[in-house]
């Protein structure tokens, strides 16, 4: 772990920590399940974290100790290397190091997906599932339900069964068990409370994702649930709240001295960005989780303020809103006050107003620009929100460069394909059924290549080549839209465009597993006054297993990618020399830029709106000139993890003794589908015991 855990607790719960087992001597020994005979030359797979044979893994699910067996079940897609198909794959282990994979345990069929949850030993069978003798592993989990069910589009909580120590599953004819008519309610953790005034029960968390609330149920036979309470919002609350815990840990190992722990993983949001887990620390009187450690809204450094937009004026604000949206979008004409029409609910900003380009939602893209000020102090701070796209160049337009266009930018006549243009192909890309006329976005004209459009059955299982006729390269750059996936070697697949010369590929790129065509190319000075062809090869299956081109041009200078930021900038001298972006989240926090050697200079703020699409919008409130900078309300909060790849953590079940061990996703959604096939994804971490 990058940092103690629970390092941050007030001085009542400062005894309370997380510290990583102890597996001196015996970790060099951790095999994944299909190892290479020495373990860690098999590229990409970790020599000991658990991952599967192959597929697609993230969240550990239902982990439960049962009979001197470690049980780890967790998501997994028993038919490709991308997230979908979910259900529970298993594996098994003694000593939480050594790991032995198990057959699938609970399948997606044609009604649901299997989403995550958790598995308790029934020891008292209240279930009826099995008997007392022989009582039943219950799991309990979510069904996200799909178009053939009857509740289709929604989530809700299921149980299903094991009578053999958890080698085969019997899904339960009366799921679902739990219904809130919510198609973000998940992740069930289930526990037995045993309540000092007799009459114990079951205690189900589960989360209203989007609400950044954990609600907490109870049930006599894990059938039948009432609700009890809620928790949250509290502390980080950007993106959505999934993966809920709740357990007691003795502090300091005096079992006279209990704390309750809540752990809540959140996606985007998380402390270093993309996911994370949160925890709090408080008290549990089997109906009420109350927090001791939610913290106040931190103090702000003072400083004067530049724009506080609470007057209901953008006071001097250069406004450039993209015309003919129906609502002015993306700034309007003055401060929002708050959330916006079909806007999730926006917190942290200041006073009455700020700046939202959520008007009119995602779609219109703009800037607006404070007065020219001067630089008076050492730190600019203010708050932000909103869309996690940085800043990437100066070109926000999709206009091309200078230079000559090829293959007439793929707008043939009708009635015309690339065949009548010279072009071969082989497999699905016979040449005759391209140009496509649908697929990607930021193409120019309306045709472009599209691998995934074939003439046949659409889809991203459709492979072959399409190869251009000759032509000469007469300037030093290649420019060209691309979008679309891509794959790397180790995947086995090609996925890409080719420059050929003399027959031989000399060049090569892809897409970035996006709809969105961005400009890519390539200096090709060195083959000045030859003949080159450009080939497609689509060869790949499975998500983004296609490719989408258009407007390839010989350039004099090279590609320029278009920057579909979300940013807040500080501009001196016409430049950009500071820029912040958000965190995919509702939820402002503090920025702060060091503006030390602009002191004395003139200065511009400049808000970017040029994104259409998921998150495309930003927050921005409260810019202040001060002498000290302010500090992020992230780092504030308590984290199982201040690094990028611990998400989903839970605690086993069933434990002996009542110790906690916690195991997590040793991944990050930022990145999770960029990670090599190879890998299964990304595997779960070591354990982590609570104490």
């Amino acid at each position: 772990m990058t940092k103690s855990t629970m390092s941050r607790m007030r001085a009542a719960t400062s005894a309370l920590t997380l510290a990583g087992l102890t597996l001196s001597g015996i970790m060099a020994g951790m095999a994944p399940a299909s190892a290479a005979p020495e373990v860690g030359n098999e590229e990409f797979r970790p020599a000991y974290h658990y991952t599967p044979e192959k597929n697609w893994m993230n969240d550990p699910n239902g982990m439960v100790f049962h009979k001197g067996v470690y049980h780890l079940f967790y998501q997994y897609n028993p038919s490709g290397n991308t997230w979908g198909n979910m259900s529970w794959g298993h594996a098994t282990s003694k000593d939480l190091v050594h790991w032995q994979e198990q057959p699938l345990a609970l399948s997606t069929d044609t009604q649901e997906d299997v989403f995550s949850g958790s598995i308790v030993v029934d020891k008292d069978n209240t279930t009826g599932f099995g008997t007392k003798k022989n009582p039943p592993l219950v799991a309990i989990y979510t069904s996200a339900y799909k178009d053939p069910s009857p509740h289709r589009g929604l989530q809700a909580q299921s149980l299903a069964y094991s009578l053999d120590d958890g080698k085969t599953w019997t899904k339960y004819s009366g799921n679902p068990v739990l219904n809130r008519n919510s198609a973000n309610f998940r992740d069930p953790k289930v526990f037995w409370y045993d309540n000092p005034s007799g009459d114990g029960y079951w205690v189900m968390t589960a989360v209203e994702s989007q609400d950044h609330k954990v609600l907490l149920y109870k049930s006599d036979n894990l059938k039948d649930w009432t609700a009890l309470s809620e928790f949250g919002p509290a502390n980080a609350t950007g993106g959505q709240w999934e993966c809920p815990d709740l357990f007691p840990l003795a502090v300091d190992g005096d079992k006279n001295n209990i704390k309750w722990v809540m752990v809540v993983s959140i996606n985007p949001g998380g402390v270093a960005g993309g996911s994370g887990g949160q925890y709090f620390v408080g008290d549990f009187d089997g109906t009420t989780f109350t927090s001791e450690t939610t913290d106040p809204v931190a103090e702000v450094p003072t400083g004067t303020v530049l724009a506080g937009f609470n007057d209901g004026t953008y006071n001097g604000w250069t406004i450039n809103n993209e015309p003919d949206n129906w609502k002015n979008g993306p700034f309007a004409d003055a401060p929002a006050p708050g959330s916006l029409p079909g806007q999730s609910p926006v917190t942290g900003f200041g006073g009455t107003g700020l700046i939202n380009s959520f008007t009119d939602g995602d779609w219109p893209m703009g800037s607006m620009q404070s007065p020219t000020f001067t630089v008076t102090d050492d730190y600019l701070n203010f708050l932000i929100g909103g869309g996690k796209h940085p800043r990437v160049s100066d070109k926000l337009d999709n206009t091309p460069p200078q230079g000559e266009l090829k293959f007439d930018g793929f707008e043939l006549p009708e009635g015309q394909t690339l065949s009548d243009a010279g072009w071969a192909g082989t497999g699905d890309l016979t040449p005759n059924f391209q140009p496509a006329t649908s697929g990607g976005d930021y193409y120019i004209g309306a045709k472009r290549i599209n691998t995934f459009e074939t003439g046949a059955v659409p889809g991203d299982d459709r492979q072959g080549t399409l190869t251009s006729p000759e032509f000469p390269i007469t300037k030093n750059f290649m420019s060209m839209l691309v979008g679309g996936g891509y794959r790397t070697a180790e995947s086995g697949q090609t996925l890409a465009v080719q420059l050929l010369v003399n027959g031989n590929v000399v060049r090569s790129l892809a897409g970035e597993n996006a709809g969105l065509l961005n400009w890519k190319g390539w200096d090709v000075s060195e083959f000045a006054g030859q003949n080159a062809q450009l080939r497609i090869v689509d060869e790949a299956t499975g998500g983004w297993g296609h490719l989408t081109l258009d407007h390839v041009m010989l350039t004099d200078t090279a590609a320029v990618p278009r920057s579909d930021e979300e940013t807040v900038n500080l501009v001196v001298n016409g430049q950009v020399v500071r820029t912040a972006t958000g965190n995919d989240s509702e939820t402002l926090d503090w920025a702060s830029w060091d503006v030390k050697e602009f002191v004395g200079q003139q200065a511009n703020i400049k808000v970017v709106d040029n994104n259409r699409f998921g998150w495309g919008h930003i927050l921005a409130d409260e810019f202040t000139a001060s002498s000290t900078a302010a500090q992020s309300r992230l780092e504030s909060y308590d984290w199982l993890d201040y690094g990028r790849d611990y998400y989903a953590a839970v605690s086993f079940s069933n434990m002996p003794d009542n110790k906690r061990v916690m195991l997590g996703w040793m991944s990050n959604w930022d990145y999770a589908n960029n990670i090599p096939p190879t890998l299964g994804a990304a595997p779960c971490p070591c354990p982590v015991r609570c104490s």
